[in-house]
C-alpha cells in the first residue's frame, strides 16, 4: 500500500497517458474503418472524372483501389462484430 502511494506521482500520470493513447487509437480505428470516408472519396473521384480533371484510366485505377479498401473495411467490421 505504501509502495503504491509512493509510486503514484509516476504511475498516476502514466496511467492517464496510456488511457489517452488507447482512446486516440480507438478513434483512429473507427475513422479508418468508416465506409462513409471511402464512399465520399468515390463521389469526389466521379466528380473529378465528370469535370475532366482525370481520364478514364486514372478513374478506373483509383476506383478499383477505393473499392478494394471498402471491401477490406467491410470485412474488418464483420470480423469485429464476430468477436464482440
Amino acid at each position: 500500500m505504501i509502495g503504491r502511494a509512493l509510486a503514484f506521482p509516476v504511475t498516476g500520470p502514466l496511467g492517464g497517458l496510456l488511457w489517452i493513447a488507447r482512446q486516440v487509437a480507438q478513434l483512429a480505428d473507427e475513422q479508418r474503418l468508416d465506409p462513409k470516408r471511402i464512399e465520399a472519396a468515390l463521389l469526389t473521384l466521379e466528380r473529378r472524372l465528370e469535370a475532366g480533371e482525370i481520364d478514364d484510366a486514372t478513374f478506373e485505377a483509383e476506383e478499383a483501389a477505393l473499392l478494394a479498401e471498402l471491401r477490406a473495411i467491410r470485412a474488418a467490421r464483420q470480423g469485429q462484430q464476430g468477436q464482440g
